[in-house]
C-alpha cells in the first residue's frame, strides 16, 4: 500500500522521527518477460529468494530502539524475520485471506492464491502488535490468527486528501470537461473499483430500479476503473429516462468536486476493511447510502442512510427497499437534509489525519517502551 506507507513516513518525519524504508527490490522482475504471468513469478523470486537475504544483511545494522512498521498485513510473510525486534503491523482488511479460507463463495481463490495467503497468515500470526482500521478488521484479525496478541488496537483511518465542501463555482470549474446539461441538478455517485465486494453491479441495478419509480431520475456517475463487459451490459439496460456514465480519468481535485456535486453517494459494499469513500463523501457534505454492516456503519455512524447487505436469493427485495430509500432521501425536506449533512460533516471531522497520526505515534512509542522495560 504505497500511498499509506508514504503517509506514515511523512507523518513520522514531521514529528521528528528518523524514517527509512525496507522493501523487496525489483531485480529479476525488471527483466523482459513474455507475459504478465511470467512477470508475476519473477516478482515472487524477488520476494522469496532475494529479499530474505537483504533482510538478514540489513537487520542487525538497525539500532536497538528501531521500531519496524509493516504498513499492510499483506507483508505478513516477512514478520517472522522481525519477531524478536519491536514491531507493529497495520491491518487494513482480511478479505483476501478470508476468501482463501472459503468464507466468500462468490470470490473463489486459486490454489496458488490460497498458498500465498497461507504464507501471509502464518507470517503475521507470529506478530505481537497490530493496529486495525476498524473494529470489524480487528474482529477478523483475532479470528484468523486464533490467539490474543500483545496488542490489537483500532485507529480509524484519517482522510487522505483535501476532502471538503467547496463553492459551486469551483465545482463547475473543476468538472467543466465532464458536466452535461443533465448534470446541472446534480447526480448520484459511486466511487470504487471492480473488486467483488464493491458491488458495482448492485449499484447499477439499484439505479435501474430507482429509475422505474421516480419521475425525473438524475444521472449516475460511476467513478473508478473501467467497467468490465458484464457491468457495461447491465448499464445498457437502464430505462431511457436514466443514464449511467463511467468516468475513469478524474483527478483528485475532480473527485472532490464530484462528491460536492452529487446529491447522494451510493456505497452498498458487501464487505470493506474501512470504507474510506463514506468519510470522504460526508466531509464534502454529501448524504451517503451504504450497507448496514460493519465497518460501513462504523464510519457512517448516525449520519448515513442504511440498506441491508445484499444476500443471495434476496435481490428483488433488496432493490425495492434500496430504491425506496433513495427516493426518500432525495425528496427529504431541506431542513432534515441539512441536519443529515451537518451530522455527516461532524463525523467526518473525527477522521482528522493529524489525529490519526498522533494515535499511531503514541502506539508506536508504547511498543518501544514496553520492549525496553527490564
Amino acid at each position: 500500500m504505497p500511498r499509506f506507507a508514504e503517509m506514515i513516513c511523512d507523518g513520522m518525519r514531521a514529528r521528528g522521527h528518523t524514517v527509512s524504508t525496507l522493501t523487496a527490490p525489483a531485480v529479476v522482475s525488471r527483466l523482459p518477460s513474455p507475459s504478465p504471468g511470467v512477470r508475476k513469478w519473477l516478482r515472487y523470486f524477488d520476494q522469496f529468494a532475494l529479499f530474505p537475504r537483504r533482510i538478514a544483511k540489513k537487520l542487525n545494522a538497525y539500532p536497538g530502539d528501531t521500531l519496524f512498521v509493516f504498513t499492510d498485513q499483506a507483508l505478513g510473510m516477512w514478520v517472522p524475520h522481525f519477531k524478536h525486534r519491536p514491531h507493529v503491523i497495520h491491518c487494513h482488511d482480511l478479505l483476501a485471506l478470508r476468501s482463501a479460507l472459503g468464507e466468500f463463495p462468490q470470490n473463489r481463490t486459486s490454489a496458488t492464491g490460497k498458498r500465498y495467503q497461507a504464507l501471509i497468515r502464518q507470517g503475521f500470526s507470529t506478530g505481537e502488535n497490530f493496529i486495525c482500521v476498524s473494529n470489524k478488521t480487528r474482529e477478523d484479525l483475532l479470528s484468523v490468527i486464533g490467539k490474543a496478541p500483545s496488542s490489537a488496537k483500532v485507529v480509524y483511518n484519517g482522510l487522505n486528501g483535501d476532502f471538503r465542501q467547496i463553492a459551486p463555482e469551483e465545482v463547475s470549474r473543476r468538472l467543466a470537461e465532464h458536466l452535461r446539461p443533465a448534470d446541472q441538478q446534480g447526480f448520484l455517485l459511486h466511487i470504487g473499483g471492480n473488486q467483488w465486494y464493491k458491488n458495482r453491479a448492485g449499484v447499477v441495478k439499484l439505479y435501474q430500479r430507482w429509475c422505474e419509480i421516480t419521475d425525473a431520475p438524475l444521472p449516475l456517475w460511476m467513478v473508478g476503473v473501467a467497467p468490465n463487459d458484464t457491468l457495461k451490459k447491465s448499464a445498457s439496460g437502464v430505462p431511457a429516462n436514466g443514464e449511467v456514465r463511467f468516468l475513469t480519468d478524474l483527478s483528485d481535485e475532480q473527485v472532490v468536486a464530484a462528491y460536492n456535486k452529487a446529491r447522494l453517494f451510493l456505497f452498498p459494499s458487501l464487505e470493506e476493511g474501512f470504507g474510506w469513500p463514506i468519510a470522504e463523501a460526508m466531509a464534502c457534505g454529501t448524504p451517503v447510502l451504504t450497507t448496514d454492516a460493519a465497518p460501513m456503519n462504523e464510519v457512517g455512524g448516525d449520519a448515513a442512510i442504511y440498506l441491508s447487505r445484499l444476500t443471495s436469493g434476496q435481490e428483488d427485495a433488496w432493490l425495492r427497499t434500496g430504491a425506496e430509500l433513495m427516493e426518500e432521501s432525495l425528496k427529504l425536506a431541506s431542513d432534515k437534509q441539512r441536519e443529515r449533512i451537518d451530522r455527516g460533516l461532524q463525523i467526518a471531522r473525527s477522521f482528522d489525519p493529524d489525529h490519526t497520526m498522533d494515535q499511531y505515534e503514541a502506539l508506536y512509542r508504547n511498543v518501544l517502551d514496553s520492549r525496553s522495560l527490564p
